[in-house]
């Protein structure tokens, strides 16, 4: 099952590479690779990416929309 989320878009907005978002989260390139291909991931992953993007995590529901 795929679940929607707006990693790609937001990433790419603030013009980081998967590779420098992953490195900024703490998490691998595959990782984030992943999420942006719809597959589940940890929600301490989505924290340190959301705050990787310089959100708060009171925003996560911007970037995943599976909760």
């Amino acid at each position: 099952m795929k679940i929607k989320n707006n990693l790609k878009e937001i990433r790419e907005a603030k013009m980081l590479g998967k590779t420098e978002l992953a490195k900024l989260a703490g998490v691998s390139p595959l990782t984030i690779d992943r999420i942006e291909r719809g597959m589940p991931c940890r929600i301490k992953s989505q924290r340190q990416i959301v705050l990787a993007l310089g959100l708060k995590v009171s925003e996560r529901r911007t970037v995943f929309h599976d909760n």
